[in-house]
């Protein structure tokens, strides 16, 4: 399996193939039956229409963990079920992160021969120094995380073989 990162100044882009529908992929990124399920195992609300609400609340894990309430939030710039949803996004764990306010983030979903879908995930940090290196997963020894390709690599897992990397 490989999940790919590409940097640019400022912007993050990551690529992984998965052999899923882009539907399924699409399902996994906005629904909280699935969002529960991989990643930090957060619960995402998405109101899929430009200008709608988003939020992620912290589900059973990460509430064992010692985590409450909104953890991200966010707008719908753009959906196209299932190909591109563009929204804002700010991490409101913390005070320090949280002031560094909204960066964009965007998933496109592209399908493939064979039933292989390349899944892309551009996240735009303009203005988030200290995000940056968290979404990138450079503090993953810190206990903050993989950041995005650990987040994919836990999804590709997921829907290829039905579990988790972590479970």
């Amino acid at each position: 399996m490989t999940t790919t990162a590409m940097k640019r100044e400022d912007v993050e882009v990551f690529q992984v193939s998965i052999n899923a529908t882009a539907q399924a992929i699409w399902d996994a990124i906005t629904k909280p039956e699935w969002t529960d399920r991989y990643g930090y195992t957060g619960l995402v609300d998405y109101d899929l229409q430009p200008g709608g609400a988003f939020r992620m609340v912290a589900g059973p894990a990460m509430e064992q963990a010692g985590f409450t309430g909104v953890m991200v939030d966010g707008e719908v710039v753009e959906a196209d079920p299932p190909h591109k949803l563009v929204q804002t996004w700010r991490l409101l764990m913390d005070p320090e992160l949280e002031a560094q306010g909204f960066t964009r983030l965007t998933y496109e979903v592209e399908g493939g021969e064979g039933g292989v879908t390349k899944l892309t995930v551009i996240h735009d940090l303009e203005g988030a120094p200290k995000l940056a290196p968290m979404v990138a997963g450079e503090l993953d020894e810190t206990g903050a995380g993989g950041g995005w390709a650990w987040i994919l690599s836990d999804l590709k897992s997921l829907l290829e073989t039905g579990k988790p990397l972590a479970g």
